[in-house]
């Protein structure tokens, strides 16, 4: 179905070429799962098969490229949309128009689908995404997790041999998720859809793919079967990173896999070098709220959002907040800012309200991460992306600026990229640059949403370990977050909204242990343990072995 043969790519005006030399070859009704580190080429090669790279992207490529027979470098991207289904990792820049049920028939209008056919495709895809109740929705009103939904539809309705997908499930929550891999699996399989997928939340997706592609600086690294190749990888899923550390052959894809090697008791484990230590907050900071509201209540037209919601964040902690796609939790923070305006309750930041003030004097008090980091790019450059946020709080006007923005990049591994322009990085790092210009002038109250959606799991524990340390100095934190694993590791309270309104508040390791859809792996593996992350469950079998 695909031949990719000594494939190069350098986008323009770059000396270091994106691709490098790629040789892949797939074959028809093959579920392939392309991962990596950010910036390793994933996105890239997946635009090569529809010819978006190079037709939209300009640059320079060598090699031979072959889809279903079709050479997409010279048929382009409109020949061959009709083969190829494609999903981009950021759904908000892929829609066209205002209706849920616009957009999905807009591309079967473009090929000419008969109006009988057309409305039969737009209900199957609706239905198979349960989308159905918001067909009628304006797509602005969505959630990201919705438009992802969205996407996909829009995608599938053209009815295409092979579906690339570009980290669907990062903006939807975990039932969402796997209910999506499981329309995937049922569409390959029933179907023979060919299905290449690239993610970095491997717990999600290693059980459904049976193909594994490691990139890795532009290039192959590891290709052959996921269960073969799965113990090669530098970072693993939890339940695989226990295995590793305790020595399990073969390394299990699924909770229910390590249910059978888990020890009933304590057994020796060898270290787990990515787990992060835990930080308990410190005693000596104050308890009085950085960020409370009270009842808030919030409508787009008559649809109500949020339901009387009230949260409070104290110095040094960390409180995350989740629930289903579309529960309001994206509204809640544009609330928090000011971005929207409640329609009842109270919001005090650092003691004062929120009441009459502008956005941008709200967030001289706290800095707010949108789920789109686009929103935050303008800047020529990495560096300059920073700076600019520092001179507007008046923090640039001595030469430690530059040298602050340089350590903070490096702490984010964007050291590389501190010329480039930022809107030509991978979603990954656009996601880090976003990160660095909100969280540059080590803010005392942090919002930001879903924003490790691109980031590897290295990454990840980079970010984490930087948070860590910031709340041991009094930085409170408010994550909005679809990625358990994350909040099992960063947070000390939980909240979850449903439909609007706060359905479980409390310690992270009641709220996740208690939620059948939101627990974490570990949780899954050792219920009624208390552990949420490997290195808990390392330590608590260690203590067990002890006990013994």
């Amino acid at each position: 179905m695909i031949t990719i043969e000594d494939l190069t790519y350098n986008y323009p005006n770059t000396a270091r070429p994106a691709l490098r030399d790629v040789n892949l070859a797939v074959r028809p009704g093959e579920f392939v799962l392309l991962t990596g580190p950010s910036g390793a080429g994933k996105s890239t090669l997946l635009r090569t098969l529809n010819g978006l790279v190079p037709h939209f992207s300009g640059g320079r490529i060598a090699g031979r490229v072959r889809v279903a027979g079709r050479d997409p470098l010279r048929d382009g991207p409109r020949l061959m949309s009709q083969l190829v289904g494609m999903v981009f990792q950021n759904p908000e820049a892929q829609s066209v128009l205002d209706r849920v049920e616009a957009e999905i028939a807009f591309g079967l209008e473009n090929a000419a689908v008969p109006s009988p056919e057309m409305r039969l495709r737009v209900a199957e895809v609706l239905d198979l995404l349960a989308l159905t109740p918001l067909r009628q929705r304006s797509i602005a009103s969505l959630s990201g997790g919705e438009r992802q939904r969205v996407a996909i539809a829009t995608a599938l309705a053209l009815r295409p041999q092979i579906l690339v997908l570009d980290e669907p499930t990062s903006q939807l929550d975990p039932k969402s998720a796997e209910d999506l891999l499981h329309t995937l699996v049922r569409l390959n399989e029933d179907l023979g859809l060919t299905i290449l997928l690239a993610e970095h939340r491997l717990e999600r997706i290693v059980r459904y793919a049976e193909r594994l592609v490691y990139l890795t600086d532009g290039a192959v690294a590891l290709d052959g079967p996921v269960a073969d190749y799965l113990a090669a990888l530098p970072q693993l899923p939890p339940v695989a990173t226990l295995g590793r550390a305790l020595g399990w052959q073969p390394l299990p894809l699924t909770v229910k896999a390590a249910r059978r090697l888990a020890p009933v008791r304590g057994v020796a484990a060898s270290p787990v070098p990515t787990a992060v230590p835990d930080v308990p907050r410190p005693g000596h900071l104050p308890d009085a709220p950085l960020l409370q509201a009270e009842g808030v209540r919030f409508a787009y037209g008559r649809q109500p959002v949020l339901r009387g919601v009230d949260l409070a964040v104290r110095p040094g902690e960390a409180v995350v907040l989740m629930g289903r796609n579309g529960s309001g939790k994206s509204t809640l923070l544009k609330c928090l800012v000011g971005l929207l305006r409640p329609g009842a309750g109270r919001i005090w930041v650092r003691g004062r309200s929120t009441a009459g003030r502008d956005v941008a004097d709200i967030c001289r008090e706290v800095a707010y991460l949108p789920q789109n980091p686009d929103d935050l790019l303008f800047a020529e450059t990495v560096t300059d992306e920073l700076l600019v946020t520092l001179r507007n709080h008046e923090l640039a006007r001595n030469g430690a600026a530059r040298a602050q923005v340089h350590a903070l990049l490096d702490e984010l591994d964007l050291a590389g990229q501190a010329s480039s322009y930022p809107r030509d990085l991978s979603v990954g790092q656009r996601q880090r640059v976003a990160l660095g210009a909100v969280m540059v002038t080590q803010p005392q109250l942090l919002l930001l949403d879903e924003p490790t959606r691109g980031l590897d799991y290295a990454a990840k524990h980079r970010l984490v370990s930087l948070w860590q340390r910031w709340r041991a100095a009094g930085m409170g934190l408010l994550l909005v977050t679809h990625d358990v694993e994350l909040a099992a590791q960063v947070a000390d309270r939980v909240v979850v909204l449903n439909e609007g309104e706060v359905i479980a508040s409390g310690p992270a390791g009641a709220v996740l242990s208690a939620s059948p859809l939101f627990a974490p792996q570990m949780v899954r593996l050792f219920p009624g343990r208390g552990w949420l992350t490997v290195a808990q469950a390392i330590a608590g079998l260690r203590g067990e072995q002890g006990q013994g």
